[in-house]
């Protein structure tokens, strides 16, 4: 059974097997799931099963985005830029629907299906953008706050979509049967897929403070020093391109204020601290299949913002799943403190720093960004660094995505960010994010 509907002008499919997944429950993802099958090089059965895993995980993630946009207002999803969106997840859905009839058996077919992902993949890495794009031309239709609710949402479900897409894609090139091609194994020892399990947080905010650095250089002439003190040498095991993303955004708002506060001499300091979340306040309230700080509507999976337009919820109740492996209470993570003497930051603005600044826009700023120029909101080079996930910088440039989105990496596994702010002094932000804890597989 299929229903069609118009959507965007276009007449779009949706089967009767696309709703029943997108009434499933949705488990929360954990890192320890994207690690349970091993280090690389993976044996043709481990690289199989995780194939198999990352087919038991995307259609249903991708019916809860179909059905979530279908909930949205229809003058809202008849937009062009949504509409596209829109048809991309029904193509990507119905292109995996035929491989979710049958396991996934040989090498043949695991080549086949990994190449399948690797397209559909890059159908989705400008998603961020072409939404923003759409909301910013439907505004009369949605208020800011629901768009914002809806992007929030939808944002964290796509972290955790790409994430097990590209986990296996990135398992597949560095696993036994391909690595003799693809010569890979060894390049990156401490690497499981996407997962670097000898993650210095030191260096990558070494790394991103010379990349802003320069950026800043060009723009304004001078540029900041970063003193990283606490425990540099510390490692854990992380997503390197989300902590990548999230520095990036920190540093730049630090290095910006520094500098326009004329405080140039005075140093951006980053302190390493390691921390055991043993101890975290929510550790006693145990759940059998998440993490203590893991929640469903943390990472997206509750569709609450779209279903308030029909009445409708998400069931999301975590349910029996042995492919679903908890997340110890003692992993181990890290808390990054970002200082500066920026001048801190006014209290009027301080309520509105997680918000898109794009859905505050005026109706000139807001022609301004469709037409393809800066948002009239002090745009510059420091506004335009690459993003993760797949969107580029120049693509989000001026749609005020850097902190919620950034904010969103970090609290996908129970992590987070606090922002403190002595007004007329500087701004303390401390980033806190959950490790994936001992590697070493505990069964097999």
């Amino acid at each position: 059974m299929r229903k069609t509907q118009i959507i965007g002008g276009r007449m779009v499919q949706w089967y009767g097997s696309e709703v029943e997944y997108s009434s499933l429950p949705l488990h929360p993802l954990t890192l320890a799931d994207l690690v349970k099958h091993g280090r690389p090089p993976l044996t043709t059965p481990q690289l199989l099963s995780s194939a198999n895993f990352t087919l038991s995980i995307l259609p249903a993630r991708l019916a809860h985005r179909i059905q979530s946009l279908q909930n949205l207002p229809f003058i809202v999803v008849s937009n062009p830029h949504i509409s596209k969106i829109h048809a991309n997840y029904i193509h990507s859905l119905s292109t995996l629907l035929p491989w979710a009839q049958h396991e996934i058996t040989s090498l043949e077919d695991e080549i086949k299906f990994t190449e399948v992902m690797a397209d559909l993949v890059q159908t989705h890495s400008n998603t961020i953008s072409i939404l923003a794009r759409g909301f910013l031309e439907a505004r009369k239709y949605i208020s800011p706050k629901e768009v914002t609710r809806f992007l929030d949402e939808h944002l964290r479900a796509r972290i955790g979509t790409r994430l097990i897409a590209e986990q296996h894609l990135s398992l597949h090139f560095s696993s036994q049967p391909h690595a003799e091609i693809m010569h890979e194994s060894d390049e990156a020892p401490g690497f499981i897929g996407v997962i670097d399990t000898k993650l210095k947080p030191a260096r990558i905010v070494d790394h991103c403070a010379n990349i802003v650095g320069e950026i800043c250089e060009l723009k304004y002439g001078v540029r900041p020093s970063v003193v990283i003190n606490g425990e540099p040498d510390y490692s854990f095991a992380h997503v390197p391109a989300h902590l990548e993303y999230i520095m990036t955004e920190l540093l730049k708002n630090a290095f910006r204020a520094t500098v326009e506060n004329g405080k140039e001499r005075e140093p951006i300091e980053v302190t390493i601290a390691p921390k055991d979340l043993h101890g975290d306040a929510n550790a006693g309230e145990g759940h059998s299949n998440v993490g203590s700080n893991i929640r469903n509507t943390k990472q997206g999976n509750t569709d609450i913002a779209s279903g308030m337009f029909t009445g409708t919820s998400t069931s999301t109740s975590p349910t029996s799943d042995s492919q679903i492996l908890p997340l110890k209470h003692s992993t181990p993570g890290v808390t990054i403190r970002i200082r500066d003497r920026g001048g801190g930051i006014s209290p009027e603005n301080l309520a509105h720093i997680w918000d898109y600044s794009f859905t505050t826009f005026n109706e000139d700023q807001a022609s301004s960004t469709l037409s393809g120029g800066g948002s009239g909101s002090g745009m510059d080079a420091l506004n335009a660094m690459t993003g993760a996930g797949g969107d580029g910088g120049n693509s989000l440039a001026g749609l005020g995505y850097g902190l919620p989105l950034g904010r969103a990496y970090a609290e996908y596994f129970g992590g987070g960010i606090e922002v403190k702010s002595l007004w007329g002094w500087g701004t303390d932000v401390y980033l806190k994010l959950r490790g994936v804890g001992r590697v070493d597989r505990e069964r097999e």
